[in-house]
């Protein structure tokens, strides 16, 4: 009977030196295994990061032919309009002479002279073979406001002069009628090409060189000031 139990304790010690020594065995693979899913994410998460990095500057509006067909939608131009104020409906009023209803946050009665930011923006679509067309929106009445001084205020924060240097994209001649036509193509900051005509003076200046200085007139979105066009307003030099 002594005996049976000595076998029994010895067959049990046995067996678990045998599960210590196999589970010892057994951790490097584990580990292994840990170490293997760990670099295979690393790289997934990796480009993950750079996908949504990338997603964080898509706002970013470029109408240049070379990045291909496409479409883009840009704050083209402000204006501002005097009128009067009209009937007044609930919490709105209309604005004469064009009745266009907008709310009467200033507590305007009717009859009051008032004066008004409108906005027009442009489509830009881009095709196939990297020609540009332009659609212009109608007139959108964006805020009302009790004097012209603070109208004027608000328009030219949305429309601000700048001086800077532009690239050159080239120069060219062309005939028409037997008279000889000059032409600049430049590349502004919005990466759009545009083409001016240029008199002899200046096609000489600009054919050797790979940037000028230039006037222009970026127009801020309203909802959004970070979205911007610039537009071409002549030569600073």
């Amino acid at each position: 009977m002594l005996r049976n139990i000595e076998r029994s304790a010895d067959s049990a010690g046995r067996q678990a030196a045998s599960e210590s020594v196999s589970g010892q065995a057994r951790e490097p693979g584990t580990e292994r295994t840990r170490r293997l899913r760990t670099w295979v994410w690393l790289p997934a998460l990796l480009i993950l990061v750079l996908v949504l990095g990338a997603c964080s500057k898509s706002s970013v509006t470029s109408t240049n032919a070379d990045d291909g067909p496409g479409e883009n939608t840009v704050p083209w131009d402000y204006r501002i309009q005097e009128g009067s104020v009209g009937d007044l409906i609930g919490s709105d009023m209309t604005v004469l002479p064009d009745n266009e209803l907008l709310p009467n946050d200033n507590n305007y009665a009717t009859g009051q002279q008032v004066w008004t930011l409108q906005s027009m923006s442009a489509t830009l679509t881009t095709d196939e073979q990297g020609r540009n067309d332009v659609q212009l929106s109608g007139w959108t009445t964006l805020k009302s406001y009790p004097d012209e001084a603070a109208a004027k205020t608000d328009l030219e924060n949305l429309k601000v002069s700048v001086t800077t240097d532009v690239d050159v994209v080239g120069v060219y001649k062309t005939e028409y009628n037997g008279e000889t036509r000059n032409f600049a193509v430049l590349e502004l900051p919005s990466g759009n090409r545009m083409k001016q005509p240029i008199d002899t003076s200046r096609y000489d200046k600009l054919k050797d060189v790979k940037t000028v200085s230039v006037v222009l007139e970026e127009v801020h979105d309203f909802a959004d000031y970070d979205l911007a066009y610039a537009k071409f307003r002549g030569w600073a030099k």
